[in-house]
């Protein structure tokens, strides 16, 4: 059963490796480098509603390994067409038909995150297994996935080319075909009626009646502006040094995708870091060594360069892990011991909402503007190289007073743990 899992988990992000870090790098050759914010922005924009919907019908009326698959099944078609589209038309691409194909598909796939969560969890449960101990080493294979994946298009050429999202497609097509052969999930059999408002787990606003909540999730909302801007404009930065003779065959620049992959392997580290992290030091410093992280995450890429500078990206990879895990993992923990049984998962969902939902659209929307008035306004290689420094900059300080307001502002006494 873990062997089974491991495969869902890997397909499940390798779907999403295969082009949420270069998908940038391809609108930027078919002239839509001024839409890239909104491309990564919708993912936001559907997680603000299309996992609550789907999770109800999951509920209710289709198992939920099924309704993976068939979620998996529609994203996986709408990516193939819009691999297609691209193909099909070359340089010659209609935003508005990339865009509602992708959209589609985007809207589809997200919520399938939570879906394999509720799969593995059942599934460890019917085996008689430990879902705390037992799902995260299953889970570090989903990082390992989106690895390969991002390797795959790198190596294969695909980071410019609307073959990403064929790629990505294929993998979605097969892990729908996959989802329903695993365990069966249960639905809800009850007749109990419940309102809207508790089908959409809204109940979990009412913690912003508690002062330390309603801070906890405005900056978590606050932070989670910074969670999609690297993967958005990362990869267009470093290529762009390209231009210039003495970095065109450095490594960065030949394989930008395998050189930003060493974020997610910093990542799948961290994570074994957090318990001894939670119970030494506490939510607040733990959270405060994210925002700090993300304030050298942004600064590294503004002081480095491909060739002699290419530590600092190295860096800059290095601390993506504290900065993503550290804040995440730490933060639905967080809300796991500070909220009742009974809101339990809408509180989770709340996180989810300020983090990945409200704060990361106006990340990435906010990103682009910035990139716009100091990148996309320069037509001299120097100049955009000057401009995307000066935006990285920008994203440091924005982090840093993030940082400080919290470190003032959030009040959380920690008694650390000896054993």
């Amino acid at each position: 059963m873990k062997f089974r899992l491991i495969v869902m988990n890997f397909l499940q992000f390798a779907v999403w490796g295969a082009y949420l870090t270069c998908m940038s790098r391809y609108l930027g050759k078919v002239d839509m480098s001024s839409h890239i914010g909104i491309f990564y922005s919708i993912q936001g924009i559907v997680s603000i509603f299309m996992p609550a919907l789907i999770g109800i019908v999951a509920d209710r009326w289709i198992p939920a390994q099924k309704m993976l698959g068939i979620s998996h099944f529609i994203a996986g078609i709408c990516m193939l067409a819009a691999g297609y589209y691209g193909l099909s038309s070359g340089s010659n691409v209609d935003f508005f038909v990339l865009f509602t194909l992708y959209t589609i598909s985007v809207a589809f796939y997200m919520p399938t995150l939570a879906l394999s969560n509720s799969v593995a969890y059942n599934a460890l449960e019917k085996a008689g297994l430990d879902t705390v101990k037992d799902f995260p080493p299953i889970r570090v294979f989903g990082t390992i996935g989106f690895i390969c994946s991002m390797w795959a298009v790198d190596l294969l050429g695909f980071q410019e080319s609307p073959k990403q999202f064929i790629v990505s497609g294929a993998i979605g097509i097969v892990l729908a075909a996959y989802s329903f052969t695993l365990p069966h999930c249960p639905i809800n059999q009850s007749t109990e009626r419940k309102s809207v408002a508790e089908a959409l787990g809204l109940q979990a606003f009412t913690l912003f009646k508690q002062k330390r909540m309603a801070i906890f999730f405005i900056f978590s909302m606050l932070l989670g502006v910074s969670l999609q801007i690297t993967n958005g404009f990362a990869n267009p930065f470093i290529s762009s040094f390209g231009q210039f003779e003495e970095y065109q065959q450095t490594f960065g620049v030949q394989h930008t995708n395998m050189l930003i992959s060493l974020s997610q392997i910093s990542e799948t580290l961290c994570i074994l870091l957090i318990p001894f992290f939670l119970k030494r030091y506490g939510i607040k410093n733990v959270m405060l060594m994210a925002m700090i992280a993300w304030v050298l995450r942004f600064g590294f890429f503004g002081l480095g360069n491909p060739g002699s500078g290419v530590w600092l990206f190295i860096l800059s990879m290095i601390v993506y892990g504290m900065a993503f895990d550290f804040f995440n993992i730490s933060g639905a923990l967080f809300v796991d011991k500070e909220t009742d049984p009974s809101i339990r998962s809408s509180a989770q969902g709340l996180f989810m909402l300020m983090t990945n939902g409200i704060g990361a659209t106006i990340g990435t929307l906010g990103a682009q503007a910035v990139v716009n008035r100091f990148v996309e306004s320069q037509t001299e290689p120097e100049a955009i190289i000057h401009g995307w420094q000066t935006t990285w900059l920008i994203f440091a300080a924005y982090a840093l007073v993030v940082a400080i307001t919290f470190a003032l502002v959030f009040k959380y006494k920690h008694t650390p743990e000896t054993k």
